[in-house]
């Protein structure tokens, strides 16, 4: 057995990751470390709390006495670092947090790493050769585009939130582990996600949980802001290979090709809960527009050519059929917590 510690386990990307990863790999024992926070849930990670080859830890990524603990106490050979916090709103009324726990914690669970699995600078102890550290994180680390183009891994970092001031610092300290310390590191930007299990503080849910409250969905500014939609499954494929089989020190990006405005999500969500959830008239006459989000980045798009070209990832879920699972998922899920 191998034991991996992925931290933020119980959150939206982290828990969906832990399902995937436990039924594709018998042979590994999996570590969750999370906080606990607001955004983490252990609803998320009901169907294998009873699961032999998993382990929930609550706790700090910057706790580094636990972080040792937990290197020694299940030989840890390997670290998916989900953990972080994420929503752009928060980072902007208190920004200490996030660059205490996407800086700081980052940095705490690579320091570990390398003196667990190191002896020194290019030095690996015997049978810690192929440890991997895979760092998740944005496409917002790339700031904003304008109509044309999309990032790659060689887009200059101009990161224009806290929270994505926050994930690019994070990198650059795993960038650094790699180019000091020779340590064997892969960094993956991925493009907005959605699917199930997703914190309701989030656009897809805020529209679908609104909706059906009968609610205002508020849409930042004119709505126009575009991102690139990725369903979590296809992400979690994409963090395999990466993990696997991605090239040391090297970066990737995770997108989907799939841009759509801000509106036009909330649109098309209004339409299939006509279908499925019918009222009296559209919930898109619920689409109220608010004051525009502080520094609210017009458009991200993802070029992922080189996780194609390199290792042969590209999506598999069409968002059409995506975004009308994630609906019904989420009628199912409020309609037992409402």
């Amino acid at each position: 057995m191998k034991a991996l510690l992925i931290t933020g386990g119980l959150g939206f990307i982290g828990s969906n990751l832990l399902i995937y990863l436990l039924t594709k790999y018998p042979n590994y024992v999996l570590i969750n470390l999370d906080k606990l926070t607001y955004a983490g849930s252990l609803n998320n990670v009901k169907d294998i709390v009873q699961h032999p080859r998993y382990k929930f830890i609550q706790g700090d990524i910057c706790n580094r006495e636990l972080v040792q603990y937990i290197f020694v106490e299940y030989d840890i050979r390997g670290v998916i670092n989900l953990a972080a916090e994420t929503h752009v709103d928060n980072s902007i009324k208190q920004p200490d947090v996030f660059l205490q726990t996407n800086v700081l914690g980052t940095f705490t669970l690579l320091d570990t790493a390398y003196k667990y699995w190191m002896v020194s600078p290019s030095n690996y102890k015997s049978s810690y050769e192929n440890c991997m550290f895979h760092h998740i994180s944005t496409d917002e680390v790339y700031g904003s585009l304008g109509e044309t183009g999309a990032f790659s891994e060689t887009t200059p970092y101009a990161p224009n939130s806290p929270y994505s001031a926050s994930k690019a610092s994070s990198d650059m300290v795993v960038r650094s582990y790699y180019h000091t310390y020779a340590m064997n590191t892969v960094i993956t930007n991925c493009s907005n996600n959605y699917g199930p299990k997703q914190h309701d503080e989030k656009l897809i849910p805020t529209i679908i949980r609104n909706a059906l409250l009968g609610s205002t969905i508020p849409i930042y500014g004119d709505g126009s802001n575009i991102r690139d939609w990725l369903h979590v499954n296809d992400h979690c494929e994409a963090i395999d290979l990466v993990f696997h089989c991605g090239k040391k020190g090297s970066t990737y990006n995770v997108g989907s090709d799939n841009e759509q405005t801000n509106l036009e999500i909330a649109q098309v969500i209004c339409a299939i809960l006509d279908e499925m959830s019918p009222k009296n008239i559209s919930y898109s006459k619920l689409i109220e527009y608010v004051e525009d989000r502080a520094g609210h980045d017009k458009r991200y798009a993802v070029d992922a050519s080189k996780i194609d070209n390199e290792l042969g990832w590209s999506p598999n879920k069409e968002f059409e059929i995506g975004i009308r699972e994630t609906v019904d998922w989420y009628l199912k899920y409020y309609k037992n917590k409402y």
